[in-house]
């Protein structure tokens, strides 16, 4: 990290949230730690890529902070082998700028990507923001949403085809729930990026398009193909299995 961001009073108090900090500062672990506690988030860190891993598998967090470089372990590696087992929410947290990493982190399942140097007010909101969709699923009363031979559980954040479960990320669950609660009405851009980030979507940011790529192709790999693209509105869900 080329600048330690300076950490001020928190702007409000937040919820009692257990959050893994993965980075290999040891002087921006500590602030953070110390910053977040003021706001009720217990922080924990570690300064590796395979000790990160290791400890974000036990399943006592609500969040991960991910650095994007690390020793023993690259960040895109433990964010590659965090998402074939767990749907925690993550961001990535990186001095990696370019389009192309931000690109790679969101295709591999980050929630959302904060390049360094960065504003700790805009983290602070940033994992509110997260924090704040799975808050509102574990409210939520037990109801389920049917396209087709697909099946949304809201309470449960679960997703079946016919009989078998399809494995999504949190933001991608978020962006099914819309299309399968449209029911078949196109559903916009700036529609999801509101729900996911609490702003319209940029013209140049790809974030949504590519949670919606990783979408399309979990559909396809079920021999679905059911997310289709109205050019200048949005998308949306076509009932039926292949599109039919």
């Amino acid at each position: 990290m080329n600048e330690t961001p300076q950490f001020g009073n928190p702007i409000e108090a937040g919820d009692n949230y257990k959050v893994l900090l993965v980075d290999d500062d040891v002087e921006l672990c500590r602030l953070m730690k110390e910053y977040f506690a003021r706001v009720g988030y217990q922080v924990e860190f570690t300064n590796d890529g395979r000790s990160g891993l290791s400890r974000a598998l036990a399943g006592k967090y609500d969040l991960i902070i991910l650095d994007g470089m690390l020793p023993t372990l690259d960040g895109l590696d433990v964010l590659r082998h965090l998402r074939r087992r767990s749907s925690i929410p993550i961001i990535m947290l990186t001095a990696r700028t370019q389009g192309k990493d931000r690109v790679e982190g969101l295709d591999s399942g980050a929630d959302d990507y904060l390049p360094k140097p960065f504003q700790p007010e805009e983290l602070f909101a940033r994992i509110r923001a997260v924090m704040r969709r799975w808050r509102g699923a574990a409210l939520a009363q037990a109801e389920s949403y049917c396209s087709g031979f697909l099946e949304l559980n809201v309470a449960g954040q679960s997703v079946r085809y016919g009989a078998e479960p399809l494995d999504v990320t949190d933001t991608e669950f978020q962006i099914l729930e819309l299309l399968v609660r449209a029911r078949g009405r196109a559903v916009s851009r700036d529609e999801i990026s509101t729900v996911l980030y609490l702003r319209e979507a940029n013209p140049f940011e790809r974030t949504v398009d590519v949670h919606m790529s990783n979408l399309r192709k979990k559909l396809e790999s079920k021999g679905l193909a059911q997310i289709i693209t109205i050019r200048g509105v949005g998308y949306a869900l076509r009932e039926g299995s292949n599109g039919q």
